[in-house]
């Protein structure tokens, strides 16, 4: 029961019971004024979202943190009669969303829009909805409310860095022979010849075979003897830390604003998804076949490929990786060690500042692997442990080992990485 509702029912009681007392018609009148009030505003708030419909729209709901997401909030009213003032209720599960909002007056078979704009500070899928629409009488003494709910999703990737130089690993040619496997990848190791198929490009096509057999013919390729790149993300939560996360709340001065800084979130794992992202897309800008492995509440392996599909499903993999894992990053090399083809490089993004990173490398090269490390500087978090040992024993043992502060630029870091090292 409202206040209002609760006030008007005592005053209806009171001046009911004055009028049977005294007897006066004066209470009399007021015991109907306030009863045609409580039916009145009944009424009211029964048709006030009768045959009212709400949508929301988006123009994509693919996005990436620190863009702007729109969406499109419409409340349509199909009735002749106008509608006083109806509330919509964004409850969405994106964060600071700014879908909420008031209308008043929608006038007879009209229907009333606005857009809601959000700064994305947070990658993961997120489900747009539902939206609940709230009205009732104008005392407010019977609101109303209607569910919408909604079956889609936004799926927002994270935060990607341009990466102009990094260390590029060597192929590895086993046995002195390109990699006997099937790719759909044009390469200059042309297999064979097979018939064409619906779908395949004209630069596939053999004009020589196709003229001696009178019918087209395709090439087929095989894998250049290139080094796959596998990038590991530590997502155990025994060394995954974070700090609250200040207040970033979206203006439409942002609009504006051409060169917006976006700042990554003062947590660990974010800067790693952040430069697995941008490593990711850094590698397969020249060609190379890369694969993702991340250890959290289960083992995600995403098999290395090339093409911007796979930069895709990279993403996606990235964008919904939480530390919420208990295995550490040696048992989740050891497990998938024997899976990666020799001649590999392996980099590894880890905020663990322990001797295991070192014993996690050693065991990578005894498998005649090439690792790269990451690593994420606890202390510049807050935390009481120093990557600054591991990194020297790492790189006086040949192995690249970089280090990443909060608050720095990542891809001036990585940039530069590639004037600290030479291939062993």
């Amino acid at each position: 029961m409202t206040p209002a509702l609760r006030i008007v029912l005592v005053l209806f009681v009171i001046s009911l019971a004055a009028g049977a007392i005294t007897g006066t018609p004066l209470y009399y009148r007021l015991s109907y004024v306030w009863g045609f009030i409580l039916l009145g505003s009944w009424g009211m708030s029964k048709m006030a979202l009768r045959n009212i419909d709400s949508r929301r729209r988006a123009r994509t709901y693919r996005s990436q943190v620190g863009q702007i997401f729109e969406e499109r909030f419409e409340v349509i009213n199909s009735t002749p009669i106008p509608r006083l003032w109806i509330e919509v209720r964004d409850e969405s599960t994106l964060p600071g969303t700014r879908g909420s909002h008031i209308i008043t007056m929608i006038g007879g078979r009209r229907t009333h829009s606005y857009l809601a704009r959000k700064r994305l500070t947070s990658r993961g899928v997120f489900s747009l909805g539902p939206t609940v629409l709230v009205s009732g009488d104008i005392f407010g003494m019977f609101p109303v409310k209607r569910v919408f709910t909604s079956k889609n999703h936004l799926l927002v990737y994270p935060m990607i860095v341009e990466i102009y130089s990094f260390p590029n690993p060597p192929g590895l040619l086993p046995g002195g022979e390109a990699l006997r496997r099937r790719t759909p990848h044009i390469t200059s190791n042309a297999s064979g010849i097979r018939e064409y198929e619906p779908g395949d490009p004209f630069n596939r096509i053999h004009w020589v075979s196709t003229a001696r057999r009178n019918k087209l013919m395709s090439k087929e390729f095989e894998l250049d003897p290139l080094a796959e790149v596998w990038i590991i993300v530590d997502a155990d939560q025994n060394v995954n830390f974070s700090q609250p996360q200040p207040a970033n709340e979206f203006t439409h001065q942002d609009l504006w604003q051409r060169n917006y800084e976006f700042k990554i979130p003062p947590a660990s794992i974010e800067y790693s998804v952040t430069i697995a992202a941008s490593l990711a897309r850094f590698y397969m800008h020249r060609k190379r076949s890369v694969g993702v492995i991340t250890s959290g509440s289960s083992i995600r392996v995403l098999p290395a490929d090339r093409g911007s599909r796979q930069l895709n499903k990279i993403l996606e993999a990235l964008a919904i990786v939480q530390p919420d894992g208990n295995l550490p990053l040696q048992g989740l090399v050891e497990v998938q060690l024997r899976y990666l083809q020799r001649g590999s490089t392996i980099v590894l993004i880890t905020p663990n500042a322990t001797q295991t990173v070192y014993q996690t490398v050693d065991m990578i090269n005894r498998h005649g692997l090439r690792p790269m490390v990451i690593l994420i500087n606890p202390s510049s978090f807050g935390r009481a442990a120093d990557p600054g040992q591991l990194q020297l024993k790492l790189q006086s043992a040949g192995v690249p080992a970089y280090q990443i502060n909060q608050g720095d630029e990542i891809s001036k870091v990585l940039s530069n990485a590639v004037n600290m090292v030479a291939w062993y």
